[in-house]
């Protein structure tokens, strides 16, 4: 009978409360029992206020921004609710049901209110905060303006992280309380902060000129080289570099301005290395320095540049600049014994009667620049390099030369006397000739005796030299080194060429055929100068009859040919040449060959 009772109860409860929610139910504690989903979500929305009543105040140091949830994207969802609270004791089977049922009427059921919180509308209230308070990153700068450095300051960045401050305030909006939520904030550091220190160096390397110069500078040395305040801020690069400490500017000179300004200063530092020269002492048979042994130096460019720039960085504005050195192969400290220099090999003299003024100075210029050279073992001497360049700068007059077809007045006339008594004491000497020009005609100085009468026996032992074209060689073929003097006697109107050097028993015998198939000069040939007066003749080329000559040496060592050489000169006749003034009648006879 009790069973029946109750059933009859429940079904009467249930009929009654049939689309009602059951007693007990709330909401956030807005009691909603027996109230139909529409009547609910009517009292949820008018109790529960907090998303128009609620204040979360956002701080950052001293600046608060406050705003009601609502503004941040808070609502209820209060007909969702109110159909979550209807369900409540409606879900399961029914012994579930009814204890789902009893448990809310008799110690009560809260439902959690729907909450919906749109964070794009909290992402848009704080990117307007942000506005307000980011702080942009600030690169430090560096900058050349004429002569004067100008830096700027790097600043560090700041700005709101939006994500982080929306996570706390999701967390806050679900207590439905109010609540303060500091502002999340990411810092943004510049690369390069400061760049006072590098302005500085900037500054240093501005403040005076900077002087190149030659390290341990002797007199005549080239140099020193000054790049002035102007220049050097033209050359100066400023680079944002990384390294292990981080980033930061790095200040220099630019290395192609650099290299550029280095390489057209680089031919006047380079210098040859030159050995020490000297005399052999006849009577010691030691030798006798007579002029220093020069050091090789060249610009080394890159070291160069390397070194300016680590000097200039430190305030240093005199920089010595690197140089390659080599050393000569001897040097100053040298001896007879050494070198393998024992006694004279070869002795020659040539004469020079009647020459010019012009041309013994010539003769004296050019010998002078073999005097005490040596030759070291199994090399080929080549006389126009050590020669050099024949000018007026070199010490040089003008003489008379041959250029082309014509004898004519031209800088270093008489070299060819020096070239000359260098082959025949190489030839004499038994040593191998390389290159030997014979001149275009015969000239009566190569064929001079000491007594100024003319040897034909001399014809074809005459040599030509003409920097850089024309050259004359031979070749030391010894082990040992060979030590050359010239002496030049104008008063004697002589040049003596000798060599040292120590003797491997080789002799020289020679002969000659002499002037063969001689040629009679051609007709002197008149031309009319208008620079010259009536009745003016000037000769300005000298006859000479043209011919062939061979000579033939044999040079001997041990008992067996060493050498056996041939050497054949055709000379071309040569006619006299007359210059005339206008309306000077022409006389019909030759001039003497005086050359």
């Amino acid at each position: 009978m009790f069973f029946i009772l109750l059933v009859g109860v429940v079904i009467t409860f249930d009929v009654y409360h049939a689309g009602r929610i059951y007693p007990g139910v709330s909401a956030v504690g807005v009691d909603l029992s027996g109230l139909r989903p529409q009547e609910a979500a009517g009292r949820i929305a008018q109790k529960l206020t907090y998303p128009v009543t609620g204040n979360i105040v956002f701080k950052l140091n001293d600046k608060v921004w406050a705003a009601k949830p609502a503004q941040l994207g808070l609502y209820f969802d209060a007909p969702t609710t109110a159909n979550v609270a209807l369900l409540a004791g409606r879900q399961g089977n029914p012994v579930r049901r009814l204890e789902e049922q009893f448990r809310a009427w008799y110690s009560g059921m809260d439902i959690s209110p729907l909450l919906v919180f749109d964070q794009r509308v909290a992402y848009d209230y704080l990117s307007r905060i942000a506005a307000q308070v980011d702080i942009p990153t600030v690169e430090a700068s560096l900058a050349i303006n004429g002569t004067d450095v100008v830096v700027q300051p790097g600043q560090v960045g700041r700005s709101v992280d939006i994500d982080a401050t929306l996570a706390s305030l999701d967390i806050q909006l679900r207590t439905m309380k109010d609540g303060l939520i500091p502002l999340a904030m990411v810092e943004n550091p510049p690369v390069i902060l400061d760049a006072s220190a590098q302005a500085e160096i900037a500054r240093k390397i501005l403040s005076a000129p900077l002087d190149l110069n030659v390290p341990n500078a002797a007199e005549g040395d080239p140099g020193p080289w000054t790049l002035d305040q102007p220049s050097l801020a033209g050359m100066l690069t400023i680079e944002r570099v990384q390294s292990e400490e981080g980033a930061r500017y790095q200040v220099e000179l630019n290395a192609e301005s650099l290299n550029s300004f280095l390489q057209n200063i680089a031919p006047k530092l380079d210098r040859h290395p030159e050995n020490a020269r000297f005399i052999f002492n006849d009577d010691t048979h030691q030798l006798e320095l007579i002029q220093s042994a020069v050091i090789g130096r060249a610009l080394n460019v890159d070291a160069s540049i390397q070194e300016i720039n680590q000097k200039v960085v430190q305030g240093e504005h005199k920089i010595p600049l690197a140089l390659d050195l080599t050393q000569p192969a001897v040097g100053n400290d040298a001896t007879a014994e050494k070198l393998g220099i024992r006694e004279v090999t070869s002795v020659q003299n040539s004469y020079f009667y009647g020459s010019s003024t012009a041309r013994i100075k010539n003769i004296q210029t050019a010998a002078a620049r073999f005097h005490g050279l040596l030759v070291p073992p199994g090399a080929t001497f080549s006389m126009a390099d050590a020669l050099g360049d024949v000018s007026l700068d070199n010490g040089y007059s003008e003489a008379l030369i041959i250029f082309g077809n014509r004898t004519i007045k031209g800088v270093g006339g008489g070299v060819c006397q020096v070239s000359t008594t260098l082959f025949r004491t190489a030839f004499f000497g038994g040593y191998p000739i390389v290159e030997r020009n014979p001149h275009a005609y015969r000239v009566s100085y190569y064929e001079l005796t000491r007594s100024g009468n003319v040897d034909v026996d001399l014809a074809g032992l005459d040599a030509t030299v003409f920097v850089p074209v024309v050259d004359f060689k031979f070749t030391n073929d010894t082990p040992n080194w060979l030590l050359m003097e010239t002496y030049v006697k104008p008063e004697a109107r002589v040049l003596t060429w000798k060599f040292y050097s120590t003797s491997d028993g080789r002799s020289v015998e020679w002969d000659t055929t002499g002037p063969q198939n001689v040629e009679e000069p051609p007709e002197p040939l008149y031309q009319e100068n208008e620079d010259l007066g009536q009745g003016e003749i000037r000769q300005v080329d000298w006859e000479a009859a043209g011919a062939d000559v061979t000579v033939h040496r044999t040079v001997t060592r041990d008992g067996q040919v060493y050498l056996d050489d041939v050497f054949a000169t055709h000379y071309l006749p040569w006619r006299a040449v007359y210059e005339y003034g206008p309306g000077t009648k022409i006389p019909g006879q030759k001039r003497k060959n005086d050359e």
